[in-house]
């Protein structure tokens, strides 16, 4: 009988604990999009208690930080734990045209919002156009 064996199996194993897959990622998964004046974030924290939260913004870098704690199971026997547990951090990169000192974020039914309104430098306006001449001018030849 031949056994083919896979070094790199385990090696894969934790790393997608760790990292995550596309159907189980590890990190918090996360939406972002432009509404008007205003960047939305919305991060899936499910089993997160409000209190474990910790946002921090750094030069245009937006870290959430969020601890889940492992069940307490003193006395019973644990038959599954697939979910991930610990401290998790997820890094956001910010442009310079939001303004970061008016972030807001509530955090609802496990998922975590963070709005943060775009500055008014980077708001599109009108320009007015003048012309130098107010009268229509003759040409000549």
């Amino acid at each position: 009988m031949l056994l083919r064996t896979d070094p790199f199996r385990e090696l894969n194993r934790l790393a997608e604990q760790f990292v995550g897959t596309a159907a189980r990622p590890a990190v918090m998964p996360l939406d972002a999009y432009r509404d008007g004046d205003t960047f939305l974030i919305h991060l899936d924290l499910p089993g997160i208690e409000p209190h474990s939260l910790d946002l921090d913004v750094e030069r245009n870098v937006l870290t959430v930080r969020a601890e889940r704690r492992a069940p307490d199971v003193k006395g019973e026997s644990l038959v599954v734990a697939e979910r991930p547990h610990g401290v998790f951090h997820r890094q956001l990169f910010l442009g310079d045209t939001l303004d970061t000192e008016h972030i807001d974020a509530v955090y609802d039914a496990g998922v975590l919002t963070v709005r943060i309104p775009v500055s008014e430098q980077a708001k599109p306006r009108r320009i007015a156009i003048n012309s130098g001449d107010s009268e229509p001018r003759q040409i000549t030849r």
